[in-house]
């Protein structure tokens, strides 16, 4: 899918499938037969109905998991908002390759494909406090890689990012789209010291000023705040939901990548659950905002998508039991 235009991703973001709730319930039913007190597994039966609901299955399957990281790097890092470089992101795109990153770990214990794709890391964003992070072509692009990195046959997808200074354009996305100020949304990301924070809260605040003409389009703020990898997990997330593939959030950046599509969308991250709120200071209230419930809280803040993919070993413990479990009949055990 090549995005030619604003509008046509627009309505692309406007025409989604609703999920299965024949195969929703079926799931339910099922649980409320099998050798247990009704509803006790809690989350876990939650789990499998949506499961069920978004694969379109009454009995889901895990069988093709993949993690997915997109790359980027950002033109405001100029502002002195991150504690490293801008070549890190190159070189941990490097680790990524040669095995040695935690997500490389996760996703090897919870079975998951694992691909990096990176967006033009040797030509940064614009800095979003000057000019534009991206024109309308690059977001495009960027949204386009993003929605062709999914695939029809996926039982689950995560989506990762890595990209210095990262957090940054996250709370600006999230301050455009939900109101508020630097202060507000932006937390120490990479470790930044005081004063690094302080830079950050300004810089957020200046690019919020310089494009506030456009903070009513959801989409203009994805473009004009945000950066490559967070365009490509907007259309990522955007192509699981029209594929019928459930989604796994990480963290902050994330799930502030994917926030414009439910602004756009009263049900449009439907599809997708939260894995876990990370230490990051504006994930907690951005998924207030989304009402979104995390599954898990680790304290964790490496992005990577490593709690996304620390999650799906939970998934496949609700679906073991939801799969595996005897019902009363089957055990012989009396059912009330």
């Amino acid at each position: 899918m090549t995005f030619k235009s604003l509008d046509e991703l627009r309505k692309a973001c406007l025409d989604l499938p609703a999920g299965n709730d024949a195969a929703a319930d079926a799931v339910a039913r099922r649980q409320d037969t099998l050798t247990k007190p009704r509803g006790s597994l809690g989350k876990l039966e939650q789990i499998a109905a949506w499961l069920g609901r978004w694969q379109g299955r009454e009995m889901p399957r895990l069988d093709k998991v993949k993690v997915i990281v997109f790359a980027g790097n950002h033109g405001v890092t100029a502002q002195g908002v991150s504690a490293y470089p801008s070549e890190v992101t190159v070189q941990m795109v490097a680790n990524f390759a040669g095995g040695g990153a935690a997500i490389n770990q996760l996703a090897r214990l919870a079975g998951a494909e694992l691909a990096v794709i990176p967006l033009e890391l040797d030509r940064p964003t614009g800095d979003f406090t000057q000019t534009a992070a991206m024109d309308e072509a690059d977001f495009l692009a960027a949204v386009s890689i993003g929605y062709d990195a999914v695939t029809p046959d996926l039982d689950l997808v995560c989506f990762g990012e890595m990209g210095i200074g990262n957090t940054t354009p996250a709370a600006a996305i999230a301050a455009g789209l939900f109101g508020g100020n630097g202060r507000q949304w932006a937390g120490r990301g990479t470790g930044v010291d005081d004063q690094g924070l302080s830079r950050k809260f300004a810089a957020i605040d200046a690019g919020l000023a310089r494009h506030a003409a456009t903070l009513a389009d959801p989409l203009a703020v994805a473009a004009n705040l945000g950066g490559r990898e967070l365009a490509a997990i907007l259309g990522a997330t955007l192509a699981a939901r029209h594929h019928n593939v459930p989604v796994l959030l990480d963290g902050f950046v994330v799930t502030a990548a994917a926030a414009p599509l439910a602004k756009l969308h009263p049900e449009g991250l439907a599809h997708t659950l939260s894995a876990h709120v990370s230490a990051e200071a504006g994930h907690r209230q951005l998924l207030e905002a989304l009402q979104l419930a995390p599954l898990l809280d680790m304290g964790m803040r490496l992005g990577e998508g490593s709690g996304a993919c620390l999650a799906v070993n939970l998934v496949r413990s609700a679906l073991e039991c939801h799969a595996r479990m005897a019902s009363f009949a089957e055990a012989g055990v009396t059912d009330k």
